[in-house]
């Protein structure tokens, strides 16, 4: 039987993007992440996050270090009884060529294998035009949290790509799946 996911960037999305985190005391959660996590938990949804981390390939940081990292980010979420399920990383430079660096979909892919995920009855929250490209790529239903405006104004002007929903930050993206799937009300209510 397949299941339904949420599929999360991570850098820019969960947590602020400080250009290549390399340090787990610098992960900073944006206000009510860990409290809409938390809310797709309840809802039996999946979460699963996508992350391009080239900042391995660049030698900016190591294995070690970004598992500190998840770890951090595991025990931040677990501080609001909230948890991903599983976590994908894309560790190549840019210019590699590989499959899983989004807009690729590998990693996408081997999470739906994994976990028997419908990505069709799935959902990708993003704050960059790759992350829906991906998403868009195993049809799943996009969520667009721009962290940067102005970039990701730009990136729509080359691609013409347009998200499911966009929405200016990350409890506004799971309300709108929360409604999506009709589990919005007071029971599941997100932090504003």
């Amino acid at each position: 039987m397949s299941v339904q996911a949420v599929f999360v960037d991570r850098d820019g999305t969960i947590n602020r993007d400080v250009h290549y985190l390399d340090n787990p005391d610098g992960l900073e959660l944006y206000p009510s992440v860990a409290e809409s996590i938390g809310l797709l938990n309840q809802a039996g949804l999946l979460v699963v996050v996508i992350t391009n981390q080239s900042g391995l390939a660049r030698g900016y940081f190591d294995l070690d270090t970004l598992a500190e990292i998840h770890s951090r980010l595991r025990q931040k979420l677990a501080e609001s009884g909230a948890h991903f399920d599983a976590l994908y990383f894309c560790p190549h430079h840019p210019d590699d060529g590989c499959t899983c660096r989004k807009p690729g979909t590998a990693l996408l892919e081997k999470a739906a294998a994994e976990w028997s995920i419908d990505t069709r009855r799935s959902y990708f929250i993003g704050d960059r035009i790759m992350d829906v490209q991906a998403g868009q790529a195993v049809g799943c239903r996009t969520i667009l949290v721009p962290e940067r405006l102005d970039l990701v104004e730009e990136e729509k002007k080359v691609s013409h790509v347009q998200a499911d929903f966009e929405c200016k930050n990350f409890s506004e993206a799971v309300e709108w799946i929360l409604k999506q799937e009709g589990l919005s009300g007071p029971h599941f209510r997100a932090c504003s």
